[in-house]
């Protein structure tokens, strides 16, 4: 798949977010990466052969307050190679890149890995 083809992927993702989640999103930037490097991996302790779909990095909004402002734009990262090597077809994919997009903005969100987690196992 291209690159396009991919970030339209994740472009459709972001345009099928509930309301009031796109209302309450701000300061952010989703970009399409190929893999994540191996500093980052190493800073995540992801230790190969497993890696990452996405990663947010950023000031989640539970912790910003009245003195955040003039900064850079958090970033969530979707990580197109593991995606495509782990999706059995098209379908898959998108299916993938849907639910990496949610995951990082649960983290956007102030939710935590193992809160997620359980959101994404229907635990909660």
């Amino acid at each position: 798949m291209t690159r396009r083809q991919f970030e339209a992927l994740v472009e459709k993702s972001l345009r099928k977010l509930p309301r009031p989640f796109k209302e309450k999103i701000a300061n952010i930037a989703v970009v399409v990466e190929d893999w994540a490097d191996d500093a980052t991996l190493e800073e995540m302790d992801i230790e190969p052969p497993d890696t990452l779909y996405g990663l947010y990095r950023g000031v989640d909004i539970t912790q910003r307050d009245s003195t955040y402002g003039n900064v850079l734009p958090d970033v969530i990262t979707i990580y197109q190679g593991p995606i495509e090597e782990d999706a059995a077809d098209e379908a898959e994919m998108a299916e993938i890149v849907r639910e990496t997009v949610m995951h990082e903005l649960g983290h956007y969100f102030g939710l935590d890995d193992d809160t997620m987690h359980r959101i994404e196992d229907g635990e909660v």
